[in-house]
């Protein structure tokens, strides 16, 4: 089996199509991070559209700002953002450059660096493991992603998508209302992979 380092990144051109789609499809991925001498996989189990100007619960859906420009660049971006003034959150961007679309990474099940994962997220003691990337925030502080991210693309050696060989059937993937949203609430647009433990809570 090869190691995450060795494994080739999707191509970009996997991220510029339909968001739904890519949403969907990034289920079962892994995401490789290598910080420092820390190396991390995970497999996503949980994502979230935004749909640009036509979803009123996107960052893009009014247009460019400083803070969102990443989000109108070409497929395969990665828009990271603060929330709450101290969590940051990762998104996969998708589509042709100046769409404004892109998918949230809300949760996924840790492969490899769990003791790394920990000592980012600041826990003495894990007595629940499958909380330890279940939500955005978490997952980004659990990996080391940071701002610094922001405009970065998912196919550089250290931080990529890889196939790690996963098929899912459409019955194995769920959907819902997308959490933590005042706007386009009823839009089922959070996937996920059903009965996974590693969700978000």
């Amino acid at each position: 089996m090869k190691l995450p380092e060795q494994s080739s990144p999707l191509p970009l051109k996997f991220y510029q199509r339909d968001t739904v789609t890519v949403a969907k499809d990034l289920l079962g991925k892994g995401l490789f991070v290598r910080k420092n001498k820390a190396r991390f996989l995970c497999e996503i189990v949980e994502v979230e559209a935004y749909l640009g100007k036509h979803d009123e619960a996107s960052h893009s859906f009014r247009g460019p700002t400083q803070r969102n420009q990443s989000m109108f660049q070409v497929g395969g971006t990665a828009y990271v953002y603060l929330i709450y003034g101290f969590y940051f959150c990762v998104n996969v961007v998708t589509e042709e450059k100046g769409v404004g679309s892109a998918v949230l990474l809300r949760a996924a099940a840790p492969l490899s660096g769990h003791k790394e994962m920990q000592k980012n997220r600041k826990l003495k003691e894990l007595s629940r493991p499958e909380q330890l990337l279940s939500g955005p925030g978490k997952l980004a502080q659990a990996l080391g992603i940071d701002r610094a991210f922001d405009g970065k693309k998912f196919n550089r050696p250290d931080f990529k998508i890889i196939d790690l060989g996963n098929v899912l059937s459409e019955s194995a993937i769920s959907s819902s209302p997308r959490i933590g949203i005042s706007k386009a609430k009823d839009q089922h647009l959070r996937f996920f992979i059903k009965n996974s433990p590693w969700l978000s809570r």
